[in-house]
């Protein structure tokens, strides 16, 4: 999608002079089959200066080139638009959550600062989103601040000069607007009479000021004698945001970096605006915000989940316990592998990490499972591990392999949706190669451990 703003005055023709220009870029992009222009609409509002191009292209096994790579030749391509803002960014992943990719929030003005000083706030925060390393794209979302008339009547002169104020509204709503008259009869139908001055007369702040109005002493007065027009730039939106005055900005994280480090960055970065003014993040960035902020819950409910179905299994509370001791062997492997690879902590290895836990857990479980039954037999403690570990190896090393192989696909995928699966499988993949190494070492001592601590627990209990 690309958003065309130009100034507020800027007309229709000046509009279809900047799409012309990326029209013609996008003819000569091969993977880009068709693209729709809508004059005067915007995600941010309507005129005559704003358009909306949206760009469709290839599937993704005929073309050669990514949705990037396309935003990027139509940023560089549009630079050379003499006027306006164009913007070409990508839709949202999340089919109504936001209008665009990347994060959205609203600057709010909680301390009744007014329209200029927030304007002012939003131009500081983009200003220095614009020299962060860590971010890219951001914008303030809106229609720009457009010229406006204002026309004052002198009353006292105008009742001196015998000329009504209703007179004077009549005149300046009928030349600029229209003024319905009545009906008349026409070939059959009945059609409207209105009155409006004509274009040649209304164009200009000074050929408004030089039409007449009529007095009660019948004479005709000049406009400009009783009317003094002053010029002003006001905003033309005006939006509220959970009761405050506030403004939209949007952006994106910068090449290589997670959109949860590019919100901090904005966070922080509002931190530097005047007292009074704070940001609250919206949509797919809102929905982020309180889904990351639960998942340290949803890890320790996965990890209660899995310790609660041990304990069922062995009836046992401490048991249970050398065996999840084995999960964070295998997180440190995911952890390493995502490291290396120069990938983020984002919810897609998150997934991965809670599918983590269950397999590390799987591992553990077949050698605790085999010593507790060669203990029963009446072996001592220590040898019933180690040789519970030694004969387990091999399925250990089976099963895992035949995982981690599995999950290689991902990893090494490429093309549509290849972020997401090289989260999930990097993850697991690492994870799968500690847990399985560490494991047959460290499962061992932790059950030994665990289990001589519970006895010297219960011995004094027995000796009572």
């Amino acid at each position: 999608m690309t958003s065309f703003t130009l100034p507020a005055e800027a007309t229709a023709e000046r509009t279809r002079d900047v799409v012309d220009l990326f029209e013609k870029h996008v003819q000569t992009r091969p993977d880009i089959v068709n693209n729709l222009t809508i004059m005067g609409f915007g995600f941010s509002g309507s005129g005559a200066n704003t358009a909306m191009s949206f760009t469709t292209m290839k599937d993704w096994d005929k073309r050669s080139t990514t949705v990037d790579d396309e935003v990027n030749a139509a940023t560089d391509a549009m630079a050379a638009a003499v006027e306006g803002e164009v913007m070409s960014m990508k839709p949202p992943a999340i089919d109504e959550l936001g209008t665009t990719s990347g994060f959205s929030l609203r600057l709010q003005d909680r301390a009744n600062h007014g329209e200029k000083a927030l304007a002012a706030a939003a131009a500081q925060l983009t200003q220095l989103a614009a020299e962060s390393k860590l971010l890219s794209d951001v914008r303030v979302d809106g229609l720009p601040s457009g010229p406006s008339v204002t026309l004052t009547v002198d009353r006292q002169k105008a009742n001196a000069l015998a000329v009504a104020y209703p007179t004077i509204s009549d005149t300046l709503s009928g030349a600029v607007g229209s003024t319905y008259v009545n009906d008349f009869p026409h070939d059959g139908r009945l059609q409207q009479v209105i009155v409006q001055a004509e274009p040649a007369s209304r164009m200009q702040v000074d050929d408004i000021l030089n039409l007449h109005v009529r007095s009660d002493t019948g004479q005709m007065v000049r406009l400009s004698e009783i009317v003094t027009a002053e010029w002003s730039t006001i905003p033309l939106q005006v939006t509220r945001y959970n009761g405050y005055p506030s403004t939209g900005i949007s952006g994106s994280a910068a090449q290589g970096v997670s959109s949860g480090k590019a919100m901090d960055e904005i966070e922080q970065l509002a931190l530097k605006l005047p007292k009074g003014f704070a940001i609250e993040w919206t949509g797919q960035s809102l929905q982020e915000r309180q889904s990351g902020a639960q998942a340290p819950m949803l890890m320790a409910f996965s990890f209660l989940v899995v310790f609660l179905v041990l304990a069922a299994l062995y009836e046992s509370w401490t048991v249970p316990l050398s065996v999840m001791l084995v999960v964070p062997l295998g997180v440190i492997g995911a952890v390493i592998a995502v490291h290396l690879r120069g990938l983020e902590n984002d919810v897609f290895f998150k997934v991965g990490l809670i599918t983590l836990i269950g397999l590390s857990a799987k591992n553990a479980v077949l050698i605790v499972e085999f010593a507790r039954k060669r203990q029963s037999d009446g072996e001592r403690l220590a040898e019933a591990v180690v040789e519970a570990a030694r004969l387990r190896l091999r399925p250990i090393v089976m099963t895992s392999l035949a995982f981690t192989l599995g999950v290689v696909p991902l990893v090494i995928a490429s093309g549509a949706s290849s972020e997401t699966q090289n989260a999930i499988g990097t993850g697991l993949f690492g994870g799968m190669i500690s847990g399985t190494v560490l494991a047959v070492i460290f499962v061992p001592v932790f059950y030994v451990v665990v289990m001589r601590l519970t006895q010297r627990q219960n011995e004094p209990q027995a000796l009572c």
